[in-house]
């Protein structure tokens, strides 16, 4: 069965709080999507922006995914006058949306999905007026480490240092 789009939206929401608790963040969600931001995520004062996507297939380009995001919100997420990091998310999950959660005992359950990302921020104009196809090499796996470096990418940003970050 295929999952509706708010039921992407609601398992990329708890797969992100999830690892976000984990790793002693907080999240401010917006009740509006008006600068191409879902959620920021917050640790000890910095700031990274985040666009959540959510899908059941991803295209294979070499050693990364490629998925194609709207130009409005790319060029949202790369604008260089951003007070926090512009930051894509993709989550994929399993055609099946009965697959999307194993309970397995009365202790745990599993959640088989997976996210990588990618760092929107300062990237060029696109060339192409509806979709702009970003890359999200398999190493760019969404976990605490990942966290790690987005945080320092925001601390060097709000110090105007702007090195770029590696996805």
């Amino acid at each position: 069965m295929d999952a509706e789009t708010w039921q992407k939206e609601q398992i990329s929401r708890a797969y992100l709080h999830a690892i976000a608790a984990r790793e002693g963040c907080t999240l401010g969600d917006w009740a509006v999507d008006k600068d191409g931001v879902d959620t920021t995520l917050r640790r000890r004062g910095r700031m990274v922006d985040v666009q959540l996507k959510c899908t059941q297939e991803l295209r294979r380009l070499g050693d990364s995914y490629a998925f194609d995001l709207d130009i409005k919100t790319y060029d949202k997420l790369r604008e260089a006058d951003r007070s926090a990091p512009g930051y894509l998310f993709v989550m994929i999950v399993p055609k099946d949306i009965k697959d999307w959660i194993h309970l397995h005992d009365d202790e745990f359950f599993l959640l088989r999905c997976t996210a990588y990302y990618a760092c929107i921020q300062d990237r060029p104009a696109a060339n192409t007026s509806s979709t702009t196809v970003i890359h999200l090499p398999f190493t760019s796996r969404l976990n605490g480490d990942a966290l790690d470096r987005m945080f320092e990418h925001s601390r060097r940003h709000a110090l105007g240092t702007r090195e770029g970050m590696a996805a």
